[in-house]
Formats: C-alpha cells, sequence, structure tokens
C-alpha cells in the first residue's frame, strides 16, 4: 500500500512539472531577432531552398563523374536444346552450354567541350541557387519585420484605447458627483455614459486588432498561435537624423549588391554556357573502348573437350577500339537549339535589365515613402501637441461651466485621434526606414 501511495505521489509530481514547464513554455515572449531567427530555420521556402543547394552540389559530382571512364562487366550463359541438322538430311538431338564474360571501358576522349561546359554549369547552378536562398531569406526577414513591428503598433494603439477608457470612467465619476451635488443636469451623465460606452467599443477593437496581428505573425512564423506572445520593445521616437539625404548611394549600392542583380547575372552567364553546349552538336565525338573478355562451349556430341576454366583460360581476350562520330546532317536540331539557346541569352540580358529597373524603382518608392512617413510623423507630432493644448483648456472651461460636454467630447475625439495617429505615424516612418536599411545591406533587426 505504501509502494502505490509513493507511487501515485510521483506520478502526481511529474505532472505538476509538465504543466509547470508546459505554462512556462506559453509565457515566453518572442524578441524580434528570435522570431526573425526562427523564421530563418524553419521557414518552408527556406528549407526547400536549402534542398535545392544539395540538389546541386549533387549535380556538381554528377558532372564531375562524367569525366571518368565507365566501366560495366558482363556475363551470359546459354542453353540450347534440340534437333539440330548438323549435315544435309542428317539430324541429331543436341545440347549447347555457351558461357560469356567480359569486362569493358569507355572513355569520351572529345565531344566538342560539352563536359566542361556541363561541368561549368552544375557549379553556376549551384552560386545561383544560394543567391536565390540568400534573396528570399532577406525577403522573409523584412517581411518578419514588418509583422512584429504591426505587433508592437497594435499594442500601442491599444493602451491608448485603455487610456481613454479610464479617462472616460473617471470622466462619469466626476458628472456623477457634480448632478448629485446639483451643479450639472442629469443630461451629462447619459452624455458621460456614451463616451464609455464608446470607448469600450474603441478598446474591443483594439484587442482585435491586436490579436490578429499576433496572429498574422505566427502563422509567418509557422508556430501556434496559443500562447504566442512578443516582447515588447521600448522604441525611442525617431527623428530626422534616421532620414536619408539623397537615394543615389541606396540605389548604387543596391544595384552592386541586391542578390536579385546578382542572380539575373548568374543567369546570362548560365545562357551563354547554354549556347557553348548547344554548338557542341556541330563538333565530332570521340571515344575511346577497350573490352577484355573470354568464352566457354560445351556440347552433348564431343566428349573431348576442355574443362571450363582451361576453356575460359585459354579462349582470353582484349579488344581495342577508337570511335569517332562526326555529325553530318541533324534534321536541323543543333541549329534550333542553337537558335534556342541565343534568344534565352537575350532573355537573361532583358532580366537584367528588368532586375535593375525594378531595384531602381523600389529604392526611390522606398525613400520617397520614409519622406513622406517623416513628414507625416512631424505633423502628427506637432498635431499632438496642439490637441493636447487644446483639450487642457477645454477641459478647464467645462470644468468651471463655460463648455458643454458635446464640445469636451469633440476635443477629447480630436486629441484621440492625434495620439492615434502619431503612433502610425511613428511607425510608419520606422519600418519605411528599415526598409532603407534593408537596401543598404545594413541589419534591419537593430
Amino acid at each position: 500500500m505504501m509502494e502505490v501511495t509513493t507511487k501515485i505521489k510521483q506520478l502526481t509530481l511529474a505532472g505538476l512539472l509538465l504543466v509547470g514547464l508546459s505554462a512556462s513554455a506559453q509565457q515566453k515572449k518572442w524578441s524580434l531577432q528570435e522570431c526573425v531567427d526562427y523564421a530563418l530555420e524553419n521557414n518552408i521556402t527556406i528549407l526547400q531552398g536549402e534542398n535545392s543547394i544539395l540538389n546541386n552540389e549533387q549535380n556538381i559530382d554528377a558532372a564531375k563523374g562524367q569525366f571518368l571512364p565507365s566501366v560495366s562487366g558482363f556475363v551470359g550463359h546459354t542453353l540450347s536444346l534440340g534437333n539440330r541438322e548438323l549435315f544435309p538430311g542428317q539430324f541429331v538431338d543436341r545440347t549447347d552450354n555457351s558461357t560469356n564474360a567480359s569486362i569493358s571501358l569507355n572513355q569520351t576522349v572529345f565531344n566538342g567541350f560539352r563536359l566542361t561546359n556541363l561541368y561549368k554549369q552544375s557549379q553556376l547552378n549551384l552560386e545561383t541557387s544560394k543567391l536565390e536562398l540568400n534573396r528570399i531569406k532577406d525577403d522573409i526577414s523584412l517581411n518578419v519585420v514588418n509583422a512584429y513591428l504591426n505587433v508592437l503598433f497594435n499594442i500601442e494603439n491599444l493602451e491608448i484605447a485603455k487610456a481613454q477608457y479610464s479617462f472616460s470612467k473617471k470622466q462619469l465619476d466626476q458628472v456623477r458627483d457634480l448632478v448629485d451635488a446639483g451643479v450639472q443636469p442629469q443630461a451629462n451623465v447619459y452624455d458621460a455614459e456614451a463616451t464609455l460606452s464608446s470607448d469600450l467599443q474603441s478598446v474591443t477593437v483594439a484587442e482585435n486588432n491586436y490579436e490578429l496581428a499576433l496572429l498574422s505573425l505566427s502563422q509567418l512564423l509557422q508556430l501556434p498561435y496559443e500562447g504566442f506572445e512578443v516582447e515588447v520593445i521600448e522604441l525611442d521616437n525617431p527623428s530626422s537624423e534616421l532620414m536619408y539625404n539623397n537615394a543615389s548611394p541606396i540605389v548604387s549600392y543596391a544595384l552592386d549588391n541586391r542578390y536579385e542583380i546578382k542572380v539575373a547575372q548568374k543567369n546570362i552567364e548560365n545562357s551563354a554556357l547554354n549556347i557553348e553546349i548547344s554548338k557542341s552538336g556541330y563538333l565530332p565525338t570521340v571515344s575511346f573502348n577497350y573490352a577484355f573478355g573470354s568464352n566457354v562451349f560445351f556440347t552433348n556430341l564431343i566428349d573431348t573437350e576442355d574443362s571450363f576454366f582451361n576453356q575460359l583460360n585459354n579462349q582470353k581476350g582484349h579488344r581495342f577500339s577508337l570511335n569517332v562520330s562526326v555529325p553530318i546532317f541533324s534534321q536541323f536540331q543543333n541549329k534550333t537549339n542553337v537558335a534556342k539557346a541565343k534568344i534565352q541569352e537575350e532573355n537573361a540580358q532583358l532580366n537584367l535589365k528588368q532586375a535593375k529597373l525594378d531595384v531602381e524603382a523600389n529604392v526611390q518608392r522606398a525613400f520617397t515613402d520614409a519622406k513622406a512617413a517623416l513628414r507625416a510623423y512631424e505633423a502628427a507630432k506637432s498635431s499632438l501637441q496642439s490637441q493636447k493644448i487644446a483639450f487642457q483648456n477645454s477641459q478647464e472651461r467645462y470644468d468651471i461651466g463655460a463648455m458643454n460636454a458635446f464640445d469636451l467630447e469633440q476635443s477629447r475625439l480630436r486629441l484621440v485621434n492625434a495620439e492615434s495617429s502619431l503612433v502610425n505615424a511613428k511607425y510608419d516612418f520606422i519600418f519605411k526606414t528599415k526598409v532603407l536599411d534593408f537596401y543598404l545591406g545594413k541589419p534591419i533587426t537593430q
């Protein structure tokens, strides 16, 4: 009985420990760097890109192997049964056993440099896949930062909504006291209650927006939404010092360093190799073959045949051959292949031009957006300062009876809108600046 009780206690303790660990795991708050690192390690698109690199590494090994000779062995046995006509009109029941064994080596000596160019192409494909993976990682990192900042933005909006609700609650209590004292009419209580209900609705909307932003981030990270929380970063109010004076150095750096540009350049090199590979069809192919083998033969009509191993030893032989294949007419296949390869190269050149235009346009747009976001942020700061003064003045007038509740509420709403506008402008400007850092190759998680 004591033993059973002890086991129950142990199981209970283990269960409590598991519950504690689970609660601790749920209480974890993800930092921005952790979110980005997790996405880079676990995102399915990135994992597929890493597998593409592994596949291209295998292609390089396969291309190297093409330079080596192919070696094959052969062993065959043939059994023949039935009547045979040895002489005209004379048939005998004959059984034949024939065994053949050989080993052969085949080596391509020259095939128009096709193997060399295929090997170069496999190396180029590996470099391209690595650049493409880096481009994907950059895009995913930027998306994670955007989603994370969106969560922080909604947290601040929620705090503003809660603060306004708290203020309205105190205002309602104050109005009730004044009504009870006979200083204000009962209608002011109804107005204050309506304001409180409206602010409660704003809190609910802000909570829903926060939950949706958190859900979007967790889905982007492919993490369970239940228990997912982020670490709140205290972002300092940005200043115009974060802004860049000119887009030209950003464009120049991006054109030299962005991965999409480098991928397009590698595709041009790949297309040039495709042309050379296609041209190899016009050139002769030279191959060398060597074979070593022997055979053994037995029949029931002769009893003086040598033993199996003696025949195998006595009939062994070598065979050497050098083959030259010269293309004369390929039904226009070689011509067509070269023409298609040249068209692909031209398309690759156009893709590079388009990639450069896209990068330049994106940087210019990001720079313009950041300038506009900075102006909006500075205007929002100025507006909030003015609305704070205006609301303070309105509240003082309301307290002495020089302003009614409706006008006070309108002044408060303008203040709330100014606070929300400032938060929105701040995060919009911060993210737009992060986009410029992104094109300059700077860390976007700092």
